[in-house]
């Protein structure tokens, strides 16, 4: 049975479409492949489901100790043990919660690694002249990487793609998802359009489609 992923449902039908066509447009003017993925969390975060469970549940010990025990250290502690499993529970299954303990910078180590690691998974390493450009939306930590291949790093530097990443991750927040995400794919294909011009050899390499994963 397939699981829920929010990732499938990021964008509509509709705007996986207008994408799919910006994508295509972009390439049919470079030799340059783009990649867009959704993914559901860029990693699991176990440290903080544990964190939340025993915070919680540490807290609904002690407010019952105070009211039914006579704050007894022996009700206080056994009491812990019991309601840790279900506070985990609930702050693994809640991702709102979970995030609530979630470092900024272990949110985005998590993020770029999972990153890199898609990009050599999806192949974009393999593309001709190492040109692959891939837009990779966590939706778990709200944060976009943008990873291109060592080709592209000769002509532009990260700092220019982090440009393009800060404009996708602001059009979210207001619910401009597709809208800002189009402009910002538009954006690299003039300047892979610029360096990397299309050839009469080329070949479309990797998918145009939305990707997503849990």
């Amino acid at each position: 049975m397939k699981v829920y992923s929010r990732a499938d449902e990021f964008f509509s039908p509709e705007e996986k479409e207008r994408l799919k066509a910006t994508i295509q447009e972009v390439e049919s003017k470079t030799i340059g492949e783009i990649v867009v993925m959704v993914v559901d969390r860029s990693d699991h975060y176990i440290e903080a489901e544990v964190v939340g469970g025993i915070l919680l549940g540490s807290l609904l010990s002690l407010i019952l100790s105070l009211l039914f025990f006579h704050s007894s250290i022996w009700s206080y502690v056994p009491l812990s043990f019991l309601f840790f499993f279900p506070c985990w529970l609930l702050f693994k299954r809640v991702e709102a919660l979970k995030r609530l303990f979630i470092g900024m910078r272990r949110k985005e180590e998590a993020v770029r690694l999972r990153a890199e690691r898609v990009f050599f998974e999806k192949g974009l390493y393999k593309t001709k002249k190492n040109t692959g450009v891939l837009f990779f939306l966590s939706l778990l930590e709200r944060k976009i990487w943008v990873l291109a291949d060592r080709g592209i790093y000769e002509k532009m530097d990260q700092e220019t793609l982090n440009r393009y990443a800060s404009e996708v991750s602001k059009g979210i927040r207001e619910s401009r998802a597709c809208e800002v995400l189009s402009q910002a794919i538009q954006g690299i294909g003039v300047l892979l359009s610029r360096h990397f011009p299309i050839t009469p050899d080329d070949t479309d390499e990797l998918p145009d489609d939305v990707m997503s994963e849990e």
